[in-house]
């Protein structure tokens, strides 16, 4: 038994070695294939390092994009969310967690019960209300005659995500975690509902807070169906994976994926920025969630 578990740690080392490498093999592709001349991409035998570096790819990914326009749509978008996602999530999660009215019970199990549902069973819908959005576009109080109603504009791609069934459930599991005590005693020192949930539980979430933020944000920001759905009328409101799909052209796909291939890498910049700044909370408040 001793000489089993002396060895075990060293197959648990090796199968996160393995998994890390796996993990690692398409970004370090994806950043090493950006950088290949035309007719390197996609021969064989497959090569990983190209003949020689150069920044053309990326200079035609520059020339090719509006990159302000798409960076600007993309953070726009994608704080915008994250913002509303984290205080949605926090008041829904201290009213389920913390305090006692008719109906507790069944408003969280119908906020579960929207996490099961697949999210391409909801485009439609979702694209019809954008579209029939009451005094939006030219549409009058019953969402009808207007052009487009919400859609041409990038409320589109930030009000059905404003609400995040996921996000409430992750800060109500944690928030029941709070002793009861400590908020009895800041009512009995007068404090309010508001004071209690601003001074006293928002402190407390800060970890599982940037957990969901990160988690939040990495989505929006990767978002692609809903805003390519919606841009399709409108190239104003591509965000940068739009756009930067738009870049590969099937004619001549050697040519043009190393081009994709810089765009995505000038596109996970910020996001991989985002997370190494936060990665501590991160690990930290999975571990006080209970997140798998």
């Amino acid at each position: 038994m001793r000489r089993r578990h002396g060895k075990f740690p060293w197959f648990a080392y090796l199968v996160v070695i393995l998994g890390g490498v796996a993990m690692v093999m398409p970004f370090l592709d994806m950043v090493m294939s950006s950088f290949k001349g035309a007719g390197e991409y996609g021969v064989i035998p497959y090569k990983l390092l190209p003949e020689s570096f150069n920044l053309d790819n990326y200079r035609e990914a520059f020339s090719q994009l509006e990159l302000p326009r798409l960076f600007r749509n993309s953070v726009i978008v994608t704080v915008s969310v994250t913002v509303s996602v984290l205080i949605t999530s926090a008041l829904a999660g201290y009213a389920l967690a913390k305090l006692r009215f008719r109906g507790r019970a069944v408003i969280f199990r119908f906020i579960l019960a929207t996490m099961m549902l697949p999210p391409f069973l909801l485009l439609i819908p979702t694209f019809l209300i954008m579209l029939n959005w009451p005094l939006a576009g030219g549409n009058d109080f019953l969402g009808r005659g207007g052009d487009g109603g919400l859609t041409t504009s990038l409320l589109a791609l930030i009000l059905p995500f404003t609400v995040s069934g996921f996000g409430i459930f992750l800060m109500r599991q944690f928030m029941i975690s709070l002793p009861d005590e400590m908020l009895e005693a800041a009512k009995i020192d007068g404090a309010n509902q508001w004071q209690i949930w601003r001074l006293i539980v928002l402190p407390q979430t800060k970890p599982v807070a940037i957990t969901l933020g990160l988690i939040t944000f990495i989505g929006t920001w990767n978002e692609y169906i809903w805003t390519l759905l919606i841009s399709s009328s409108d190239p104003s409101l591509q965000t940068l994976p739009v756009g930067i799909q738009l870049l590969q052209s099937f004619l001549d796909p050697d040519r043009t994926m190393p081009i994709v291939m810089a765009g995505l890498v000038i596109s996970t910049l910020p996001v991989l920025v985002v997370f190494l700044v936060f990665q501590k909370y991160y690990v930290r408040g999975v571990v006080l969630s209970g997140l798998k």
